[in-house]
């Protein structure tokens, strides 16, 4: 089993954006194994989070991603992180 990572993305909160950010992965052949986004207290903004592999291309993804206009800060943890712990609790229960 591969090493996982979870990408927290701060996006401007307005239709394409989770289409360019998820677009900029498929175009690189990188599989997200999970997939949250969730509108900020100011509307302006979402939340993304993004449960990754972490192999050699992760570091360019990331580069690559913060390129994209409408992301504006990108965090990366290591997983397991609690949002997606709770998430697979929540569907396997």
């Amino acid at each position: 089993m591969s090493k996982r990572a979870v990408l927290e993305l701060k996006v401007r909160n307005h239709p394409g954006t989770m289409s360019h950010v998820c677009g900029l992965f498929a175009r690189r052949a990188y599989n997200m194994e999970g997939i949250l986004c969730m509108p900020m207290s100011d509307s302006k903004f979402s939340k993304i989070w993004l449960l990754v592999d972490e192999d050699k291309r992760l570091d360019q993804v990331i580069l690559q991603t913060n390129k994209l206009i409408d992301v504006q800060e990108i965090t990366q943890h290591a997983a397991p992180h609690e949002v997606f712990e709770k998430l697979e609790c929540f569907f396997n229960s």
